[in-house]
């Protein structure tokens, strides 16, 4: 277990440049997708995977510090610029096949797989059914408690309506009612940890711009519902590589003490703890959180594992 021993030092300066990507397209899954590569191309592949509603731009300053990588960050089915799979509801096992094709078709390697927040639920599970193809897993603000219960639950269900009504009213008010800056804005301020008025509207920014980029209503009330059905902290206990858990200390999706109960059960892994910081790791602290997962590699070669 690791933690910052300067708290006040976590919080990151906004980035004076977000770095871009090489955009790449093409079918994958039974969709057509888009994904973005970064860092050194003859390098080792990792894959970073957003949280619900997010998109690549949301882990591209993570990339950014994730140099000696090769980067691939891919648009899930539905969001940002990869369009839903038609036919299919998007559920867990939906995003993990999709991410199974990713991964064979585009990588073409086994990978360094990370995922962020519902990242790490459609990480994690792809992990358990296609195991060989995962060298070493990093989940980022790991859900880790069910979302109908604990502190949360009442959140969750007044979300679930939102989505259903998002989806059931005519086109232009479920549009505006699920692109609505004043809910977005609400969930940004509330996920914030750090009080640093320029950081606070970059991410404010950076939500305003990218939380409403989901292709249909359909799609991304079927990825709510898949966003509670499980988590990320059912499938880790059974999963046979290295695992590390980045888990904030004010994460509001899931306690200091549900997250650690979490690492105790996996079979090989580590947990780093950054300190304040609560789910917007990806944006308040990223660069040490690439620092660390670079570490985790490292140290998962040095032991062969």
């Amino acid at each position: 277990m690791s933690a910052s021993p300067h708290p006040s030092d976590v919080f990151e300066p906004v980035p004076r440049q977000v770095p871009a990507g090489t955009r790449h397209e093409g079918w994958v899954g039974g969709t057509y997708s888009r994904w973005w590569v970064y860092g050194n191309q003859d390098a080792a592949p990792l894959v970073l995977v957003h949280g619900f509603r997010g998109d690549h731009h949301g882990l591209e300053i993570i990339a950014a510090g994730l140099k000696d990588f090769c980067v691939y960050i891919p648009d899930l089915p539905g969001f940002g610029k990869t369009a839903p799979i038609e036919g299919a509801e998007h559920t867990m096992s939906t995003y993990a096949a999709w991410l199974v094709s990713f991964i064979e078709t585009v990588v073409g390697s086994p990978v360094h797989l990370v995922g962020h927040s519902f990242g790490s639920i459609v990480s994690s599970y792809t992990a358990l059914v296609r195991p060989h193809l995962i060298e070493r897993l990093s989940l980022i603000n790991p859900i880790c408690q069910p979302a109908l219960e604990g502190n949360q639950k009442v959140m969750s269900r007044l979300a679930e309506l939102y989505y259903g009504a998002g989806a059931a009213l005519p086109a232009p008010l479920g549009f505006a009612l699920l692109r609505s800056r004043w809910v977005t804005r609400l969930s940004s301020e509330f996920m914030m940890k750090n009080q640093d008025p320029n950081l606070r509207r970059f991410i404010n920014g950076q939500h305003d711009a990218y939380f409403g980029a989901f292709a249909s209503r359909e799609a991304v009330l079927e990825a709510y519902r898949s966003s509670i059905s499980s988590t990320a902290a059912d499938f880790t206990p059974a999963l046979p590589m290295a695992v590390q858990l980045i888990v904030a200390e004010k994460d509001d999706l899931g306690t200091l003490e549900l997250q650690q109960a979490m690492a105790r059960k996996l079979q090989q892994g580590r947990l780093d703890i950054i300190p304040e910081v609560g789910h917007l790791i990806h944006y308040e602290s990223p660069l040490r959180a690439a620092s660390l997962i670079a570490d985790f590699h490292a140290q998962d070669l040095k032991e062969g594992r």
